[in-house]
This record gives structure tokens, C-alpha cells and sequence, in this order.
């Protein structure tokens, strides 16, 4: 296909040229309209004209005969103008007016008539159209009287040049402009095409050409584009999940398998084996865990998850979840200070919240003991949670005293399998802070990370219910959960 069929080819030239047909069409309508209205118009006032012109010569000849009618015939003759007459006897010689010679056709007519006649015109003679009615009278006379319509002629022949010329201009311009037009158009579906062909063949990182000006390609371009880098996105997590599993699970395997095999390498005892099959149970539940938070993050992200959507309270939600964690905040010797307000409404799955929560608060627990910095002297470690609003978002904050996290590690630990704690002597896989952003991600939230001088400060930020927050919820008092060792 050459590059002057595919351009004629294109949507864009096909319907420059429906519109340019449409158009024409309606322009020869409206042009014949105005003309016809046009001609009509004349042809009444050509009429009126004459018809007056005839009843003042009836008069003259009804009031003094022929001789009266050949005098003021004379008069009128003499006045300069469109009109035309003729008086002539029965041999066709001229009696009076200003036509001085007639073809026959028009002198054996009757009534009105159109006609071509001569007059002089400078250098030479021309011929003329003309429009009369003819009367014959007593004795062979003949009387004329008519006006010339030539202008009329002429106005009809340059209506017929506009119109051809404007059709002719209007044809260059419109082929012309949709050729320019589809050309720039056919030069960016082409780059797109291009894009898309180097994306196909494996270069997620292309992205399709935005020349900003806004239009509907730039808009489809756009959204094109961040889709593509949520594309290029989700393959660089699973590349890198696929990188995590072979590495974070190989160790857990290797463990367990040289575990039963020192078992089997032992003396046989009930107790021996028992214990090397607990401690297996152990590490492959612990497998299983971790393979579930894979599946649940992979399920969040591909928006597979949370279907089961319900007008909730967070408040009441962060209270619920804090009551859960008060035997592990006593074990660690943890002050867990859950406080919950006013009811903030959110729309959302009351089970991903919940873990969601869950995991901030253990992961705070977790790190926030007291073994890296301390509230002051005699005071004990404090992990606290609290749901708030601010600018139309529910926030769910969870706070720490422990060693924090480095502002240029905080993007990274929201990944699959990041762990900072280096000893790795707390359990876990690394996929607490993953779940919770997808979690985020699905409701239209956001995760932040920030200092807690010292300490961190999670913040998990949701949409609310239409901005609403305290409506369609009972009033009930704001409620403090403080969890103490024993």
C-alpha cells in the first residue's frame, strides 16, 4: 500500500470529504433558494411594470385613438430606461417607439413573450433579451411593450460562475485540508503504532507521544500511558517476586528439609520426632502464611478483591482491631493506646481494613518495643492508633517509639520481601506494608510513611463517604483503649 493510498485511506480524509459533499450540497441548496427567491421577486416587479405601462396606453388610445397612442408611445420612446415599445402597421413598418425592426416570430405572437432584440452598444451592436407583450389593434397595427431583461440574464449566468467557482474553491480547500489534516493525523497514529510495536516486542518502558495540545489523542495517550506504567509496574513486581520467592523461601526449605533429615539421621525416639515434625509444621505454616499474603496482594491488585463493599466505621473498626492485640502488647510490655472519636464513615471491605490494621499495629509492635529508644525515664514504650479526617480522606495513623525507618528506604520497604530489620530475628516475610498499599490502592487510599521524632508514623488514607463523617452512624461516645502489661 503506497503512502498516498493509505492517507486517502484514512477516516479523517473520508470525512473531510462527507463534510466537504454536505456542505456543497447544502450551499447549492441555500444559492439556488436565494436565486429563485431572487428571480421570482423581478419577474413580479417586471410584471407590475408592464402591466402599468399598459393600462396608461389603454387609456390613451380609449380617450384619442390610434394618433393618441402613436404620440404618447413617442413621449415614452424618448425617456431613457429599460422600457420597450413599438407601434407599427400592417407592412411592419415602424409608426413609433424605440424598437426599430422585430423577427417574426415575434410579430405573429401574442401576448407575453421573450425575445432577443439589437441595439447599438459601443463598438458595434449587441444582442439583448427582452420580455414584451404584444397586442394587435384594428387595421393590422401592432403594439408592443416590454423591458429588457438582459440584467436578468446576466445576474442568472454570474449566480452560475459563483457558484461553480465557490464549489471549485471550497472542493480545492476542503481535499487540501483534509489531506493536511490527515496527514498530521496519519504522522501520529503512525508514531503510536510504532510505540505499540516496540512495547509488543518487549520494551515495557516505551510510551506513546503526547505533542500537547490536549486533544482526544493526547487524552487517549495519556491514559494510555499510565496504563502502560502500571503494566511496566506489575511486571517489575512480579519480576522481582519471582527474584524474592527463589532467594526468602529457599532458606525456609533448605531449613526444613535439613531438619527431617537430621531427624532421620538420629537415633529413633517418639520424642525426637516429634519435635523435628512440629518444628516442620511450624515452617511450613509458615510457608503457607506467606504464600497466602502472595496470593492476597497478586488478588488486591488485579482489583480481584473486595467485592463485599460497606458504608463502615473506622473508629469503631481501629477500636475492634486494637482489642485483638492486647495479649501480644502485653507479652512485649507495649502501652497500646487505641483512641476513636467521632464515627468516620468510609466505604470499603470491613475484612481488608481489618487486616489491613492488623498488620500496621503488629508491625508496630513488632519494632516498637523500647529496645531503640524510650519515651523518657521510667516510661515505657508506646505504640498508639487513632483514625482522624483531614481534607475529605479518613486517616488511619499508627505510631511507634522504635528505630524507625530512613527516609530513603521508606518507598522501598512498601515492596514485596523488604525487610530492614538485618538479623531477621522477628518473624515475618517481608509482605505486611505490601498488603496494606494494596489494600490502600483498591479503595482509592494512599500509605505514607513518615518520622515520629523518633519513631515512625504510618498513615493509611482512605476516601470517605462522600466526604460525610459522623451521618447514618449512631452517636455514641468516643471510646479510649489503653493496653498495660500486667
Amino acid at each position: 500500500m503506497t503512502a498516498l493510498t493509505k492517507l486517502f485511506r484514512t477516516t479523517t480524509f473520508r470525512l473531510s470529504l462527507t463534510y466537504l459533499a454536505l456542505f456543497s450540497a447544502a450551499a447549492i441548496v441555500a444559492i439556488s433558494y436565494i436565486y429563485w427567491n431572487t428571480t421570482v421577486l423581478l419577474t413580479q416587479q417586471l410584471h407590475q411594470t408592464i402591466d402599468a405601462e399598459l393600462k396608461g396606453l389603454a387609456e390613451q388610445y380609449r380617450a384619442g385613438g390610434l394618433n393618441r397612442l402613436v404620440s404618447t408611445v413617442a413621449e415614452r420612446s424618448e425617456t431613457p430606461g429599460n422600457s420597450l415599445y413599438l407601434v407599427a402597421d400592417a407592412s411592419e413598418r415602424r409608426v413609433s417607439g424605440n424598437l426599430s425592426a422585430v423577427s417574426p416570430e415575434l410579430w405573429n405572437s401574442v401576448g407575453p413573450v421573450e425575445f432577443v432584440y439589437s441595439r447599438p452598444a459601443p463598438g458595434g451592436v449587441e444582442q439583448r433579451l427582452a420580455y414584451a407583450n404584444v397586442f394587435r389593434l384594428p387595421g393590422g397595427y401592432r403594439l408592443i411593450v416590454g423591458r429588457d431583461i438582459e440584467d436578468r440574464r446576466e445576474l442568472a449566468r454570474m449566480v452560475r460562475s459563483a457558484m461553480l467557482w465557490g464549489l471549485g474553491v471550497m472542493a480545492l480547500f476542503g481535499i487540501g485540508g483534509g489531506y493536511w489534516v490527515s496527514r498530521k493525523l496519519l504522522a501520529r497514529i503512525d508514531a503510536i503504532a510504532a510505540t505499540t510495536r516496540t512495547i509488543m516486542e518487549g520494551d515495557l518502558s516505551g510510551r506513546l507521544p503526547v505533542n500537547g495540545s490536549g486533544d482526544e489523542l493526547d487524552r487517549l495517550a495519556e491514559s494510555l500511558n499510565l496504563m502502560l506504567a502500571r503494566i511496566e509496574q506489575l511486571m517489575a513486581g512480579l519480576r522481582e517476586v519471582s527474584d524474592n520467592i527463589a532467594h526468602d523461601l529457599k532458606t525456609p526449605l533448605s531449613r526444613l528439609r535439613n531438619r527431617v533429615e537430621a531427624a532421620l539421621r538420629e537415633p529413633y525416639g517418639e520424642a525426637s520426632y516429634r519435635e523435628a515434625l512440629e518444628r516442620t509444621i511450624e515452617e511450613a505454616d509458615g510457608l503457607i502464611k506467606t504464600f497466602n499474603a502472595l496470593l492476597s496482594i497478586a488478588r488486591l491488585e488485579a482489583g480481584a478483591a473486595g467485592e463485599s463493599r460497606e458504608v463502615l466505621d473506622v473508629s469503631a473498626l481501629v477500636g475492634d482491631v486494637a482489642e485483638l492485640y492486647e495479649p501480644v502488647a502485653e507479652e512485649r510490655g507495649l502501652v497500646l493506646r487505641a483512641e476513636a472519636s467521632k464515627p468516620i464513615l468510609v466505604r470499603g471491605d470491613r475484612q481488608l481494613l481489618g487486616q489491613a490494621i492488623a498488620n500496621l499495629i503488629d508491625n508496630a509492635i513488632k519494632y516498637g518495643d523500647g529496645g531503640f529508644a524510650s519515651g523518657g525515664a521510667g516510661s515505657r514504650p508506646e505504640v498508639g492508633v487513632h483514625a482522624e479526617t483531614k481534607g475529605g480522606n479518613a486517616e488511619i495513623i499508627v505510631t511507634d517509639r522504635g528505630p524507625g525507618v530512613p527516609l530513603a528506604d521508606r518507598g522501598r520497604v512498601l515492596d514485596r520481601f523488604v525487610r530492614l530489620e538485618a538479623s531477621r530475628s522477628e518473624p515475618g516475610s517481608g509482605l505486611g506494608l505490601s498488603l496494606v498499599a494494596a489494600v490502600a490502592r483498591l479503595h482509592g487510599g494512599s500509605l505514607r510513611l513518615e518520622d515520629n521524632h523518633p519513631g515512625l508514623r504510618v498513615v493509611l488514607s482512605l476516601p470517605t463517604n462522600g466526604g460525610v463523617t459522623g451521618n447514618g452512624a449512631a452517636d455514641h461516645d468516643g471510646h479510649l483503649v489503653e493496653i498495660r502489661p500486667a
